[in-house]
């Protein structure tokens, strides 16, 4: 009886010495964190911002700034990694952000923000940009991007715009040569480059990335030679087709 006493005694000791133990550690862990520094950085990592975003790590700064919430200089102890998060996700340029502390005293912030795809500035007066899943951003004066006019919808802007100018964003090509993406009341679709004196009739606006190609391949071997203020109007509305318009100046008199 007594052996079997000392047994139980030995491995209550033994749990005892090791609660003891995970304490004293994970406490030793925290405490730089949480109780024994300040934070001395705060490191701003924000995805995409060099590709056309409107966030910026100043902007966000100043945004934390003003719901004191910048962690800078304050006890680690104090501050809240979710209220930081909280403030960030209403901005409605960030797709999703996350904080978290260091045990050196660092708070880092890592944001994913939604990309512009086009400016839209419809017939209605409307002002907005359209994010590439068709989300609304606010207006704000800034961003190089395609500018689309004419008689759009929310609801057109959403399912058919956003997707559009997505395809011409990706390639880098049509990217820099479409200025305007201009919608007919009958929902096809024009678009005025860049370069040249001319513009191009998608019709409706389906297979866009074959339309695109194709007319790719005309600038190439067609407009090089001829001329890019030849033709005021391309159309590549129809499959395995393009059809040109000249310019009154060239076209042929009849004698």
């Amino acid at each position: 009886m007594l052996s079997v006493n000392w047994k139980k005694t030995i491995v209550v000791v033994l749990d005892v010495i090791v609660a003891v133990y995970l304490l004293m550690a994970v406490t030793a862990f925290n405490r730089p964190e949480d109780k024994a520094t300040v934070c001395t950085k705060v490191c701003i990592d924000i995805s995409g911002e060099t590709d056309g975003g409107f966030l910026t790590t100043n902007g966000v700064k100043q945004l934390l700034e003003k719901e004191h919430l910048y962690p800078l200089a304050s006890p680690m102890q104090f501050v809240s990694t979710r209220q930081i998060e909280e403030a960030l996700a209403k901005n409605p340029f960030v797709e999703s952000a996350e904080c978290y502390k260091t045990q050196y005293g660092h708070v880092c912030i890592d944001l994913v923000q939604r990309l512009p795809v086009v400016h839209v500035m419809n017939g209605a007066g409307e002002e907005y940009y359209l994010d590439s899943q068709g989300r609304i951003l606010p207006h704000v004066n800034a961003a190089d991007l395609p500018v689309a006019t004419g008689n759009i919808t929310r609801s057109y802007a959403q399912k058919v715009l956003a997707p559009m100018a997505k395809t011409i964003l990706a390639d880098k090509f049509w990217n820099s040569q479409v200025e305007q993406i201009n919608i007919l009341a009958d929902g096809t679709v024009e678009l005025v480059p860049r370069v040249g004196d001319h513009i191009i009739f998608l019709g409706a606006p389906r297979d866009v990335e074959s339309k695109l190609e194709r007319l790719r391949k005309f600038y190439k071997y067609g407009l090089s030679h001829a001329g890019w203020n030849r033709y005021k109007r391309i159309s590549v509305e129809f499959s395995n087709q393009i059809i040109c318009q000249r310019h009154e100046k060239y076209v042929k008199r009849k004698s």
